[in-house]
């Protein structure tokens, strides 16, 4: 198991170095110190041909306006905030508002559009690079500078554990996650839609029509966001349902996960055999099928909806807006945790 760094380009007169973590398994996850992007994973097949099954670009400069946020890690807040503004303990704050009137994924910037100081961690059984960045206060007009750590390792089982750490000298606002848009048919060889999936939840979110949530929690039962059994993500995209229509014929909801389920999710497309499980400690799931791609060329594919699907384990979206929902405040001081695994394999 090793780790390799190289320099890729630059940023703003900074240096942007590409890592390549590989286990002893065939697995190598390549990522980016520029908004911790992951831009490659590449995993066997059942045949043993081992292919890229993540969306990205081949060239650094491409990641620069990044709209669809491809592998990076988002925040300080993931998804939207209503109104671009919250209250903390009477203090009202005004954020940046990039989508509409609304704030996105930590604004114009946020965390996913910096460069961040790395070190290599080399282990017996794991290898992989933990980021930092500290966000000063007034980044984006949240409250706060707060320290931020990531962390990618990989180990034998061809997992990608992916670790998050804050700590903030105010309180403030934190909900952070990744997302990386997943293709397990090997360069992007077919869209996602025949992939099956099973997700552990008996409820989502509504949403408005800003893409927010209402507040309401709603039953899977009897929906095409039923997934507690295996179904194709497509069936869901092509039913007629008013939450699938209102953002673009697709998924892009939170889901509530069922605390204590072994797995949250399993994706497994059948023709190459490959499978993705993803194990977290978060409350909720933001599963987001492309609807919106950017109309581009990836690695020689033609970029179009439904070519990845996201799994953004976080907090719940909005939370600071309804207090039903489990709360995103930080006190300042007190550790921000969270933790996410993929493990990939075959059938």
């Amino acid at each position: 198991m090793n780790v390799t760094k190289k320099v890729i380009g630059s940023i703003e007169q900074t240096n942007v170095h590409e890592y390549t973590l590989t286990n002893d398994k065939g697995m190598t996850v390549t990522c980016l110190d520029y908004g911790c992007i992951i831009t490659r994973i590449l995993t066997p097949d059942r045949f043993g041909n081992v292919e890229n099954v993540v969306l990205g670009y081949d060239h650094l400069e491409e990641y620069f306006p990044n709209p669809a946020y491809l592998g990076a890690v988002v925040g300080r807040v993931a998804g939207r905030i209503a109104g671009g503004s919250f209250e903390l303990d009477g203090a009202h704050y005004e954020l940046v508002k990039n989508n509409g009137n609304n704030h996105l994924h930590g604004g114009t910037k946020g965390v996913s559009h910096r460069v961040w100081k790395t070190d290599i961690i080399e282990e017996d059984n794991q290898v992989g690079v933990r980021f930092t960045y500290i966000s000063p206060d007034g980044e984006e007009n949240y409250p706060g500078t707060v320290v931020l750590t990531v962390t990618y390792m990989i180990t034998n089982h061809n997992e990608l554990h992916v670790t998050y750490h804050g700590l903030s000298d105010q309180k403030t606002l934190l909900n952070m996650t990744n997302h990386t848009y997943f293709n397990l048919s090997g360069d992007l060889k077919r869209d996602i839609k025949e992939h099956e999936l099973k997700l552990s939840s008996e409820k989502f979110l509504e949403l408005n029509e800003e893409l927010i949530p209402t507040g309401a929690y709603l039953d899977v039962e009897g929906t095409p966001f039923d997934f507690r059994q295996f179904q194709a993500i497509g069936a869901g995209i092509h039913s007629n349902h008013p939450q699938i229509e209102l953002v673009g014929n697709g998924f892009d909801h939170p889901f509530v996960l069922q605390q204590g389920a072994d797995n949250t999710v399993e994706l497994v497309d059948r023709e190459s055999g490959r499978t993705l499980v993803v194990q977290t400690d978060q409350v909720g799931l933001v599963m987001y099928t492309g609807n919106f791609l950017p109309s581009t060329t990836m690695r020689g594919v033609e970029c179009r909806p439904y070519l990845g699907v996201c799994f953004e384990t976080q907090g719940l979206p909005d939370a600071i807006h309804h207090s039903h929902f489990p709360s995103i405040e930080v006190e300042a001081g007190v550790p921000y945790e969270a933790k996410t695994t993929f493990r990939f394999g075959v059938r």
